[in-house]
């Protein structure tokens, strides 16, 4: 049984283009399954999501982090009474507009698209899904409801001021309501994210050794874990003794956001999903102390791995990639494949063919962005990279 403020499928407010719906799915399983299916999707597998995809097999890529949002937001969406598909559609979908090399790539795009317009990988998520995918007779994109767009679209929040490009011009189609919050399934999407990436990047940190066991057991939230492990375990194993207080830690986290969303949700009281986009305030959210403790674990990630020397390196090797592959494109959009070579004949001006190479290069995985450049430059960064590889694992 769903709860009143849930999103029914029964009243979508359906797709920009009507179809007829399945007799057997519904309209918020539809769009799950055409993420699942869509070339966006499956290239996520070789995008990164710290550490550059061909640095080892073991470290999560934006696939395997969209899987561990969409498992995390399903079960907190349960409980809460939400729908479930609808949740695990914006989960899913929520990183598809990533470019390749991860925050890395997108700051590198947006700098260069900074006369064009910037790039926003959020806003390039439901480009992909309108316009970029193009495997329909009947339509562009893959002409998902209005819910699972609004919930890609400002899962984090109302999206106001200087509205990105690519939202804008799909939102001036189709109103999105950008002002208001999402639903409370987009919600769960949203803190999902911040779990999976807040406990799994720990374990990466780990396996790379960029820190150790004993100074995360000193960290707020993770030593009151493995002091539970301590006490049940004594003794144990050091790589279960870990694994046994980060899964801790996961718990917590979960725990925390659902406990903040039921009492939020029982003192608004919404009667409707619409309701929900009208509250003026998140409804799905940590609480302040467990938030306060979340900002040290981050600050503690950001100097010890996400800045670590190993990866700063990698990080200016592949701003380079971006900042080399941009120019060589538009100076010589020839060099896009056949398929992309009509739409630089339509495109009117260099703000138009500026957005084409964008969506180009947004699109390549790691390993394509690298082979890439070393073809059309003759220079290849893995060589001349001397971290290339170090956290194989093998």
């Amino acid at each position: 049984m769903m709860a009143p403020y849930a999103s029914d499928p029964r009243d979508t407010r359906g797709r920009l283009y009507p179809e007829e719906e399945s007799a057997f799915r519904s309209p918020f399983q539809r769009d799950r399954d055409r993420i699942i299916h869509a070339s966006a999707f499956r290239r996520l597998k070789h995008k990164t999501q710290v550490f550059i995809e061909h640095e080892g097999d073991y470290f999560r890529t934006r696939l395997t982090h969209s899987i561990e949002v969409a498992q995390v937001a399903r079960t907190i969406s349960g409980v809460l009474g939400l729908n479930t598909e609808l949740t695990e559609a914006v989960a899913l979908a929520h990183d598809l507009g990533h470019p390749p090399f991860g925050h890395t790539g997108e700051d590198a795009l947006d700098a260069l698209m900074a006369p064009y317009g910037g790039f926003d990988h959020n806003a390039q998520a439901i480009r992909i899904v309108t316009s970029l995918e193009r495997h329909y007779a009947d339509f562009d994109g893959l002409n998902l409801t209005w819910e699972t767009l609004e919930g890609i679209a400002k899962h984090n929040g109302p999206v106001t001021g200087d509205i990105p490009h690519a939202l804008a011009d799909y939102n001036a189609r189709h109103d999105l309501e950008l002002h208001t919050h999402a639903s409370a399934e987009a919600q769960v999407a949203a803190l999902a994210d911040d779990i999976a990436y807040s406990h799994h990047d720990l374990h990466d940190g780990l396996r790379a050794e960029l820190f150790s066991t004993d100074e995360l057991a000193e960290l707020p939230i993770l030593d009151a874990c493995f002091a539970e492990v301590d006490r049940k375990y004594p003794g144990l194993n050091y790589y279960r003794r870990r694994h046994e207080a980060l899964r801790r830690f996961f718990g917590v986290l979960v725990e925390d956001v659902i406990g903040v969303a039921r009492a939020n949700l029982a003192e608004a009281d919404p009667k409707s999903a619409q309701e929900v986009r009208e509250a003026g305030r998140m409804m799905v959210r940590f609480t302040p102390g467990l938030w306060a403790d979340l900002k040290v674990l981050r600050h503690f990630l950001f100097h010890r791995m996400y800045r670590a020397p190993e990866v700063v390196v990698m990080r200016e090797r592949v701003t380079g990639v971006i900042h080399d592959l941009f120019p060589l494109f538009m100076a010589h959009p020839e060099n896009l494949p056949k398929q992309w070579r009509k739409d630089v004949a339509e495109a009117k001006g260099e703000t138009a063919l500026a957005r084409i190479v964008a969506d180009y290069i947004a699109g390549m995985t790691d390993r394509f962005a690298l082979q890439e450049h070393a073809r059309l430059t003759g220079s290849d960064i893995l060589e001349t990279t001397n971290v290339a590889g170090a956290w194989s694992g093998n």
